[in-house]
């Protein structure tokens, strides 16, 4: 298969909105670790608050690596374009197979901190549902 540069070039609307969600969801998180820093402060009993720390810590990390498999994914593309420009059509095809799979990781990423986020809320809704 004959890789033409439009190629790669279909990712770069595709791994910018995805790095949009992923900031998005970085900075929901960072607002919840601030509120949540700002109740850890005022609470009497802080223990409580440990489980949803160390949840928000998890999530945050995964956050972290799903940005930068994305970023990642970018540049690799980019290096795509490149070696495509300059010919090099097998570096090209191992740069664009790279990028494919640290998309394919980034997404994965997501998906796993997806269902992190979906078990806290449980957890919110459960203690809400005792009362």
């Amino acid at each position: 298969m004959q890789l033409e540069i439009s190629t790669p070039a279909l990712l770069f609307p595709a791994i910018t909105l995805l790095l949009l969600a992923y900031t998005n969801r970085f900075l929901a998180l960072a607002t919840l670790i601030r509120n949540l820093h700002a109740k850890y402060q005022q609470a009497e009993t802080q223990h409580i608050l440990v489980g949803q720390i160390n949840n928000l810590r998890k999530r945050l990390n995964m956050v972290r690596r799903m940005q930068a498999f994305g970023v990642l994914s970018f540049l690799l593309t980019v290096g795509c374009m490149f070696a495509l420009f300059q010919e090099g059509f097998v570096m090209a095809n191992y740069l664009f197979g790279s990028s494919l799979l640290s998309l394919i990781t980034s997404l994965i990423f997501s998906l796993i901190e997806i269902q992190m986020s979906t078990k806290a809320l449980n957890i919110e809704l459960s203690d809400m549902e005792e009362i």
